[in-house]
């Protein structure tokens, strides 16, 4: 989609990265909402503790050599 609307390397990455990381902030009110009776230690936790870090380790050099195909 960067490559689609005419973004530099460095944006369809930031493209790809803010697309993949949505679910950071939909996830936990969708889970709060789900389960009431859930301890939003846990899913905050593997939100924001575990994926995101994750997401900027392994994602964004994945996302990158991807923005050309």
């Amino acid at each position: 989609m960067g490559v689609l609307a005419g973004l530099s390397e460095g944006g369809a990455t930031l493209l790809g990265v803010l697309a993949g990381s949505a679910s950071y902030i939909a996830a936990p009110a969708a889970v709060r909402l789900a389960l009431p009776a859930a301890n939003p230690a846990f899913y905050l936790t593997s939100s924001l503790g575990i994926t995101f870090p994750f997401n900027l380790v392994v994602g964004i050099p994945l996302f990158s050599p991807l923005r050309g195909r």
